[in-house]
């Protein structure tokens, strides 16, 4: 079964370089264990699910790299936010 997956994203990807399929099943992985959602709800493992979601055509190289700026931005303006929150004030002891 994952022969005709892998056979499915490379032409999904227009590419022959399994290479490249790799290094983009790789990256929305990372982008999943990050905090990304998956499109529709699967019962198998990371790569499984990322390599269905290629031969389906929601993921590519170009929305990959937007969707990984747009994690970088939400990690970003969290930090800035938990910086600007002031310290809880130490409870009174009795």
């Amino acid at each position: 079964m994952a022969r005709i997956t892998v056979e499915d994203c490379l032409q999904q990807i227009g590419n022959e370089n399994r290479f490249a399929l790799i290094h983009l099943a790789v990256e929305r992985v990372k982008q999943h264990r990050q905090g990304a959602p998956f499109p529709e709800r699967c019962k198998n493992k990371e790569i499984v699910c990322t390599l269905r979601e290629i031969a389906n055509g929601m993921v590519n190289f170009d929305n990959v790299r937007g969707l990984k700026k747009q994690l970088q931005e939400q990690a970003a303006v969290t930090v800035d936010q938990e910086a600007d929150t002031p310290p809880a004030a130490p409870a009174a002891e009795a």
